[in-house]
Protein backbone atom coordinates (compact mmCIF):
# COMPACT_ATOMS: atom_id res chain seq x y z
CA UNK A 1 0.00 0.00 0.00
CA UNK A 2 1.42 3.64 -0.55
CA UNK A 3 0.98 6.34 1.83
CA UNK A 4 -1.69 7.69 -0.08
CA UNK A 5 -3.49 4.71 -0.26
CA UNK A 6 -2.69 4.51 4.09
CA UNK A 7 -4.19 8.39 4.02
CA UNK A 8 -7.40 7.43 2.47
CA UNK A 9 -7.94 4.25 4.50
CA UNK A 10 -7.47 6.39 7.88
CA UNK A 11 -9.86 9.13 6.17
CA UNK A 12 -7.07 11.69 6.17
CA UNK A 13 -6.33 14.14 3.40
CA UNK A 14 -3.00 15.88 3.48
CA UNK A 15 -3.63 20.14 3.15
CA UNK A 16 -1.66 22.17 0.74
CA UNK A 17 2.11 23.16 2.28
CA UNK A 18 1.86 25.69 4.60
CA UNK A 19 3.87 28.83 3.45
CA UNK A 20 6.15 30.02 6.12
CA UNK A 21 4.75 32.75 9.10
CA UNK A 22 8.03 34.49 9.31
CA UNK A 23 11.24 34.99 7.60
CA UNK A 24 12.32 31.36 6.90
CA UNK A 25 11.74 28.43 4.13
CA UNK A 26 9.59 25.24 4.84
CA UNK A 27 12.22 23.01 4.07
CA UNK A 28 15.94 22.24 3.47
CA UNK A 29 17.77 19.68 1.72
CA UNK A 30 21.30 19.38 2.88
CA UNK A 31 22.41 15.61 1.34
CA UNK A 32 20.08 12.71 2.01
CA UNK A 33 18.54 14.83 4.61
CA UNK A 34 15.42 17.29 4.49
CA UNK A 35 14.96 19.33 7.40
CA UNK A 36 11.15 20.43 7.57
CA UNK A 37 10.57 23.92 9.95
CA UNK A 38 8.19 23.15 12.66
CA UNK A 39 4.35 22.69 11.42
CA UNK A 40 1.98 24.31 13.94
CA UNK A 41 -1.33 21.80 14.72
CA UNK A 42 -4.07 23.05 12.26
CA UNK A 43 -8.06 21.89 12.65
CA UNK A 44 -9.73 20.83 9.69
CA UNK A 45 -10.74 23.84 8.45
CA UNK A 46 -7.17 24.56 8.50
CA UNK A 47 -7.77 26.95 10.86
CA UNK A 48 -5.08 27.24 14.03
CA UNK A 49 -5.55 24.50 16.82
CA UNK A 50 -5.27 26.70 19.54
CA UNK A 51 -5.17 25.87 23.42
CA UNK A 52 -2.90 24.41 26.08
CA UNK A 53 -2.68 20.59 27.42
CA UNK A 54 -3.05 20.35 30.74
CA UNK A 55 -5.46 23.20 30.86
CA UNK A 56 -8.04 23.90 28.28
CA UNK A 57 -6.98 20.80 26.19
CA UNK A 58 -6.97 16.43 27.40
CA UNK A 59 -4.12 14.59 26.17
CA UNK A 60 -6.24 13.07 23.37
CA UNK A 61 -7.21 16.37 22.11
CA UNK A 62 -3.17 17.43 22.04
CA UNK A 63 -2.83 14.23 20.20
CA UNK A 64 -4.97 14.81 17.79
CA UNK A 65 -3.11 18.18 17.14
CA UNK A 66 0.01 16.86 17.22
CA UNK A 67 -0.96 14.20 14.37
CA UNK A 68 -1.91 17.34 12.35
CA UNK A 69 1.47 18.44 12.45
CA UNK A 70 3.00 15.19 10.87
CA UNK A 71 -0.11 16.12 8.16
CA UNK A 72 1.60 19.03 7.77
CA UNK A 73 5.05 17.93 7.62
CA UNK A 74 3.93 15.28 5.34
CA UNK A 75 2.55 18.23 3.05
CA UNK A 76 6.05 19.60 3.18
CA UNK A 77 7.92 16.33 2.11
CA UNK A 78 5.77 15.65 -1.10
CA UNK A 79 6.34 18.84 -2.04
CA UNK A 80 10.26 18.55 -1.90
CA UNK A 81 10.08 15.32 -3.68
CA UNK A 82 7.66 16.45 -6.21
CA UNK A 83 4.99 14.01 -5.32
CA UNK A 84 7.00 11.07 -5.64
CA UNK A 85 6.70 9.14 -2.03
CA UNK A 86 9.57 6.82 -3.48
CA UNK A 87 12.13 9.31 -2.57
CA UNK A 88 11.10 9.21 1.23
CA UNK A 89 13.19 6.13 2.93
CA UNK A 90 12.53 7.08 6.82
CA UNK A 91 11.38 9.27 9.20
CA UNK A 92 14.81 10.11 11.05
CA UNK A 93 14.08 12.47 14.31
CA UNK A 94 10.98 14.70 15.14
CA UNK A 95 11.17 17.47 17.45
CA UNK A 96 7.62 18.13 19.63
CA UNK A 97 7.03 21.50 21.51
CA UNK A 98 3.37 21.63 23.18
CA UNK A 99 1.73 24.49 24.85
CA UNK A 100 1.31 23.25 28.28
CA UNK A 101 -0.14 24.93 31.23
CA UNK A 102 2.43 24.94 34.54
CA UNK A 103 2.49 21.18 36.19
CA UNK A 104 1.88 19.22 32.99
CA UNK A 105 3.95 16.73 32.37
CA UNK A 106 2.59 14.42 29.70
CA UNK A 107 4.26 16.22 26.37
CA UNK A 108 5.10 12.50 25.10
CA UNK A 109 1.82 11.29 25.16
CA UNK A 110 0.57 14.37 23.00
CA UNK A 111 3.51 13.89 20.74
CA UNK A 112 2.85 10.14 20.23
CA UNK A 113 -0.15 11.70 17.77
CA UNK A 114 2.67 12.49 15.26
CA UNK A 115 5.01 10.19 16.10
CA UNK A 116 1.81 7.00 15.74
CA UNK A 117 0.81 8.62 12.26
CA UNK A 118 4.12 8.05 10.79
CA UNK A 119 4.47 4.61 11.94
CA UNK A 120 0.92 3.83 10.86
CA UNK A 121 1.83 5.06 7.24
CA UNK A 122 5.23 4.01 6.90
CA UNK A 123 5.68 1.28 9.27
CA UNK A 124 9.64 0.79 10.53
CA UNK A 125 10.55 3.40 8.06
CA UNK A 126 8.15 6.03 10.01
CA UNK A 127 10.10 5.20 13.62
CA UNK A 128 12.85 7.73 14.61
CA UNK A 129 14.49 9.63 17.46
CA UNK A 130 12.51 12.36 19.45
CA UNK A 131 12.32 14.87 21.71
CA UNK A 132 8.98 16.30 23.49
CA UNK A 133 9.38 19.28 24.59
CA UNK A 134 6.70 21.80 26.70
CA UNK A 135 6.89 25.22 26.28
CA UNK A 136 4.48 28.03 27.56
CA UNK A 137 3.23 29.59 24.58
CA UNK A 138 3.80 29.38 20.86
CA UNK A 139 3.09 31.09 17.33
CA UNK A 140 -0.66 31.99 16.91
CA UNK A 141 -1.52 30.60 19.67
CA UNK A 142 -0.99 26.84 18.47
CA UNK A 143 -1.55 23.52 21.16
CA UNK A 144 0.79 21.83 19.10
CA UNK A 145 4.07 21.95 16.19
CA UNK A 146 6.38 19.83 15.49
CA UNK A 147 9.52 19.68 13.18
CA UNK A 148 10.86 17.06 11.54
CA UNK A 149 14.04 15.33 9.77
CA UNK A 150 13.70 12.78 6.89
CA UNK A 151 15.86 10.66 4.76
CA UNK A 152 15.74 11.15 0.86
CA UNK A 153 17.07 9.02 -1.57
Amino acid sequence: MTIDDRLRDRGLVLPEPAAPLASYVPFVRAGDLLHVSGQISRDASGGVWRGTLGGDLSIEEGARAAESCALQLLSQVRAACGGDWDRLLRVVKLTGFVASAPGFVDQPKVVNGASDLFVALLDEAGRHARSAIGVSALPLGAAVEVEGVFLLR
